[in-house]
């Protein structure tokens, strides 16, 4: 219950589709009596989407989540093991093409690759099954230790998780693969801008793990005031980061995680 409501939210709640469904009601009004009503939505839309596609509010919104973590410091010693969560590769294309098709969260793979061969001991937990409702859509998780085996880490190092749907299902199962050792370490590789929510959801799981993150969209406190040469790109980013913030709120007021913004 609590995948579907999420999934349903997730859809509902991008900036991009709302305002996009504002003025498609504000053109069916117009062959009504609301011809009034009608204008103002699609002027209005039309003024929000420039706002939000062209001025720095995707940045803004994005900024604190991937500065929240910082880059992970090496001098403490080999980690015992590591965990990557999915996300990087676009199945439904991998599968139409018979290749691995790499998305733009790629460096989670090829960074989890070069971490491997530095730790040659440390092991490697894939965790990534399918957010699809549909039970025969294909799985992340073996293109995942195809692409890896293709950058030079052994097929034995590696465990594929396939069943989760979601963060908190990533670290509920990745935990039990892993069953931490007091005194392990082990490290968690996704996009700087979701690692709050992974960290919350792997605490909530009893898996103490530390934040490596990789994927940045954004350089620092200078592109707050930098606005988008594009439209789709500021678009792009606000959705992207409102998915976030929003699956922080929704983690924590369902009881899934204890904190709403984690910290390091």
């Amino acid at each position: 219950m609590f995948f579907v409501l999420s999934k349903t939210i997730g859809y509902l709640a991008v900036p991009s589709n709302l305002l996009m469904a504002l003025g498609l009601i504000g053109l069916l009004l117009l062959f009504t009596r609301f011809q009034r009503l009608a204008s103002w939505l699609i002027v209005t839309s039309l003024v929000l989407i420039a706002v939000v596609g062209y001025s720095p509010l995707g940045r803004i919104l994005l900024l604190p989540l991937e500065d929240r973590f910082p880059p992970w410091d090496a001098s403490r010693g080999a980690p015992d093991g590591i965990v990557v969560l999915g996300g990087s590769i676009s199945p439904d294309i991998s599968e139409a093409r018979g290749v691995v098709a790499l998305n733009g969260s790629a460096e989670r793979l090829t960074v989890t690759a070069d971490l491997a061969h530095r730790y040659p001991n440390a092991r490697i937990i894939f965790t990534g099954g399918t957010s699809s409702l549909d039970p025969s859509a294909p799985l992340e998780p073996p293109l995942a230790v195809k692409e890896l085996a293709a950058l030079g880490v052994a097929h034995d190092r590696i465990t594929a998780e396939e069943q989760s749907r979601n963060t908190i299902e990533n670290a509920v199962f990745s935990r039990l693969l892993a069953d931490p050792k007091p005194g392990e370490r082990w490290l968690l590789v996704t996009s700087a801008s979701h690692m709050p929510r992974a960290i919350a959801a792997f605490r909530a799981a009893g898996f103490p793990v530390e934040a490596y993150p990789v994927d940045w969209h954004t350089r620092g406190r200078p592109d707050a005031a930098e606005p988008f040469g594009s439209l789709a790109g500021g678009l792009t980013m606000t959705d992207y980061a409102v998915h976030e913030w929003l699956g922080l709120v929704a983690y924590r007021l369902t009881g899934k995680t204890s904190e709403l913004f984690p910290a390091p």
